[in-house]
């Protein structure tokens, strides 16, 4: 890829509750990540935001989920790999009948919150992820977290036959392994818009970050993953983009 692409979860409203500015980001970004019902949103959502991306030609995602709307997705379940998979072809699916109503389809794949976390640690649900790409179609390459060592699920990918897009996180602590701090630790998120900005350019030019153990971290770096839920975050998502723009090329 040859530029740093901008994504963000979207779409995330449930009936009358609304969640994100969904508009406000959406002209900022590249891809669109969309929930697919089963840790957020719904039909008529889904298919509002599906044509929103697609006014503002930003590539649209499956953004899957395990079961839990209660706990919006965030907390781990004891699914099989065999679930996993099969809850992953459902959703994307589902997607993307409502992507081809509105003349468009999906174009990658990017799991969400506790599913996204989980497939990192356990190699069994990363392949049961990769499988069920491949089954839906080897064209839609996965979204996953970049960290200092990316082989393993490199040599993984290659197996199965899909495409990886590394994502990073200009507003998150890192840690040596190129894992994100957990949130439940001090300064595990970055608030400050001059140091996100820094981090994102960082990560763009493919410069090092220092890891919370004072170590030097350099991750390969797809696309950029920001956040779209607040007045004060639509104006990081500019600046972003703006900062980026102002690369050479």
């Amino acid at each position: 890829m040859s530029r740093l692409l901008l994504n963000c979860d979207i779409g995330e409203s449930f009936g009358a509750w609304t969640m994100g500015l969904d508009a406000e980001v959406m002209p900022f970004i590249d891809c669109a990540n969309i929930a697919c019902g089963f840790h957020a949103s719904d039909p008529q959502i889904m298919r509002r935001t599906v044509a929103l991306a697609r006014q503002h030609d930003v590539r649209i995602g499956a953004h899957p989920a395990y079961p839990d709307l209660v706990g919006f997705g965030r907390r781990s379940m004891a699914c099989s790999p065999a679930e996993v998979e099969n809850m992953l072809l459902y959703q994307i699916g589902a997607l993307d009948g409502i992507c081809r109503a509105e003349g468009t389809q999906v174009r990658y794949v990017k799991p969400h919150g506790a599913l996204y976390n989980d497939m990192m640690r356990q190699p069994q649900l990363l392949r049961a992820v990769m499988t069920a790409v491949k089954a839906y179609s080897a064209s839609l390459p996965l979204m996953l977290m970049s960290t200092r060592d990316n082989s393993e699920s490199q040599a993984m990918a290659a197996e199965i036959g899909i495409t990886l897009w590394f994502e990073v996180f200009a507003d998150r602590a890192y840690d040596a392994a190129g894992m994100l701090v957990s949130r439940n630790l001090p300064g595990a998120v970055h608030h400050d818009a001059e140091t996100v900005a820094d981090q994102a350019l960082r990560l763009a030019k493919g410069e090092a970050l220092t890891a919370s153990d004072g170590s030097a971290l350099i991750l390969q770096a797809d696309t950029l993953c920001v956040h779209g839920d607040n007045a004060g975050s639509i104006a990081a998502v500019q600046r972003i983009r703006h900062a980026l723009q102002a690369l050479p090329a």
